[in-house]
């Protein structure tokens, strides 16, 4: 993570010593941006940190039709981070912004990895993907695709043992975190859980939710605390939730209009401002360049023409259209789902369905965290909105080229005859 060293100009104090030895103060920070989702915010949100000098090292974007959640990872000093943290604030349609960094928090990644792997060393890398509870997604006669979630420091240490196998190609998403869940009635998501759950609601003081009402989350004339929220809402007798609708936008191959879903693969260097174009982006395979992949609806023709002014940019060493190719595609979400006693085990049911593993629980919440495609991650959404979903933060997409040449997006449905 990068910082661009601050000079002693009009009097003020450098942020950053000049000499070799690292300043103390400077440290990580995980900024939270909860936005209204509307064009160009992803770039007026970058520059703000540009402006500043400061490098994005992570940025990941969840997004949905009204509404986005950034995860955003710098590295600064506590004040300079905090006039960034003003000037977030000052931009139109941004309803929260938040360091984190200091509470305690689930923290992940996702991360591609295609990595050399000849017949003599095979058995060695399954070892290691065995060892990190990795996953293959590809194989080919040479080569593996590998998906690892964790925390950064995982990732880091998945990198370091590949390394020595020579390593293709690598995309990382950056990193999304979620608040852990405090007891009682003192936590953020209480009142809502409360709501959903009679049990909650009487054990909390009476204080705690005066005036509530079936499917009110706040007691009347006090504002929501902000957050990625999803209450419950009385209508005509029935509840609805508020929910993540991930297919917003999303264009298929049917649209009769030409228009489809573009992947796109991009190689820049990592220098503060060349992140104003991403969704999703992290470090790759070469220090000092970063993967950038993003998704974005548009024609062949209108591609083609911004694959070529994307080349046109400084910092641009490599742009594929990955979207008529066989590539391996994911995302990771973590979900904060409001329970009690009786919901905690059908919750945690449907989890192991769809092989999502819990990172936190609270007498109130369960946290999961999933990966897969688009579709797994709607699939999951839905089932547990009934439950009540607290809280969602998404990376964007990443993708690979498969080695194998094998696109499974044409096997799903395909029915193999059965042997005699």
């Amino acid at each position: 993570m990068k910082c661009a060293r601050e000079q002693r100009v009009n009097g003020n104090v450098s942020d950053a010593s000049s000499s070799a030895t690292p300043n103390p103060k400077v440290r990580k920070h995980t900024i939270s941006v909860f936005v209204g989702d509307e064009s160009g915010m992803i770039n007026r949100i970058a520059g703000v940190f540009a402006r500043r000098g400061y490098n994005i090292q992570s940025l990941a974007v969840g997004l949905n039709r009204d509404k986005a959640l950034f995860t955003i990872v710098v590295s600064g000093t506590e004040r300079v981070l905090q006039q960034v943290i003003e000037q977030l604030q000052k931009l139109v349609n941004v309803l929260k912004v938040e360091d984190i960094s200091s509470e305690p928090q689930v923290e992940r990644e996702l991360m591609l990895v295609k990595v050399n792997a000849h017949p003599e060393s095979r058995a060695e890398i399954m070892w290691l993907v065995n060892t990190f509870r990795a996953r293959v997604v590809d194989i080919s006669e040479h080569a593996l695709t590998i998906e690892v979630t964790g925390d950064p420091g995982k990732m880091i240490a998945v990198e370091r043992n590949l390394r020595k196998f020579q390593i293709r190609e690598i995309v990382r998403t950056g990193k999304i975190a979620l608040r852990r869940e405090k007891m009682g009635a003192t936590a953020p998501f209480w009142r809502f859980s409360a709501a959903s759950y009679p049990d909650l609601k009487e054990q909390a003081p009476v204080n705690v939710l005066r005036g509530s009402k079936k499917g009110d989350v706040l007691p009347p004339n006090e504002k929501p605390a902000g957050g990625d929220v999803y209450p419950v809402e009385p209508t005509s007798d029935v509840m609805v939730h508020h929910v993540l609708d991930a297919h917003w936008g999303l264009l298929t191959d049917e649209d009769t209009s030409g228009l489809r879903s573009h992947t796109l693969s991009l190689l820049v260097n990592d220098v503060p401002g060349v992140l104003n174009l991403s969704l999703a982006v992290g470090h790759a395979e070469t220090e000092g360049i970063s993967r950038i992949t993003t998704v974005v609806p548009a024609t062949d023709e209108s591609v083609s023409k911004l694959v070529q002014q994307l080349y046109k940019l400084v910092d641009v060493h490599e742009v594929r259209d990955l979207t008529h190719l066989p590539f391996a595609e994911r995302e990771l979400m973590l979900i904060k789902i409001a329970v009690n006693a009786a919901a905690r085990r059908d919750v945690l049911d449907i989890a192991s369905v769809f092989r999502a593993k819990t990172v936190d629980v609270s007498d109130h919440t369960i946290t999961l965290q999933l990966t897969g495609d688009l579709d797994k991650m709607v699939a999951l959404q839905r089932l547990l909105e009934p439950y009540g979903i607290c809280e969602v933060a998404r990376t964007g997409r990443v993708a690979l080229a498969r080695e194998s040449g094998v696109d499974s997006n044409y096997l799903r449905g395909y029915s193999f005859p059965l042997s005699s």
